[in-house]
């Protein structure tokens, strides 16, 4: 019974990488002040996270950020984004997981992990570029961050309702 368990939350989450890359794919605008994008891909990273916990929120946001940025044709970006959502979507996960299932805590578990991504990605854009262009890319990446994180929130309780969580 465990590894018929074991075995779902895998197939599970493998089904939610693919989703958070092709999310981040679909829906990708550049933004040429930062030299990166905005897209969905937070929104299957927070969906991981919530569902199968802050493990699977990691590994879904760490390759789902990377792959999507070497098939996107930012490469350089490609290690800062495997950190960047991966801490997202351990912290959010983790704190999903601690703290309850509430409206409430589930928007505080996204806006840490969308707090963590920002303050990675400014890093990265700090040190690959700017210190501006590290400034310019805070709102586009809050704005990424909560779209996605409202695109979750719909999607869980869209699952919840039909008892597939």
């Amino acid at each position: 019974m465990e590894s018929t368990f074991q075995l779902r939350r895998s197939i599970i989450g493998a089904m939610l990488l693919a989703l958070t890359i092709v999310l981040g794919r679909f829906f990708l605008f550049p933004i040429p002040w930062t030299h990166g994008n905005v897209n969905l891909c937070d929104a299957g990273v927070f969906i991981a996270a919530m569902l199968l916990g802050p493990g699977a929120g990691t590994i879904v946001g760490g390759f789902g950020g990377m792959f999507l940025d070497l098939i996107s044709g930012f490469p350089q970006d490609a290690l800062f984004s495997f950190a960047a959502h991966g801490l997202e979507g351990f912290i959010s996960g983790w704190i999903y997981k601690k703290y309850g299932d509430t409206v409430w805590e589930k928007w505080v578990a996204i806006l840490t992990g969308t707090i963590i991504m920002i303050a990675v990605y400014f890093i990265c854009n700090t040190v690959m570029y700017h210190v501006i262009t590290g400034f310019l890319s805070l709102g586009s990446n809050f704005i990424q961050g909560m779209i996605g994180g409202l695109v979750a929130l719909v999607i869980i309780r869209q699952l919840k309702k039909h008892n597939l969580r």
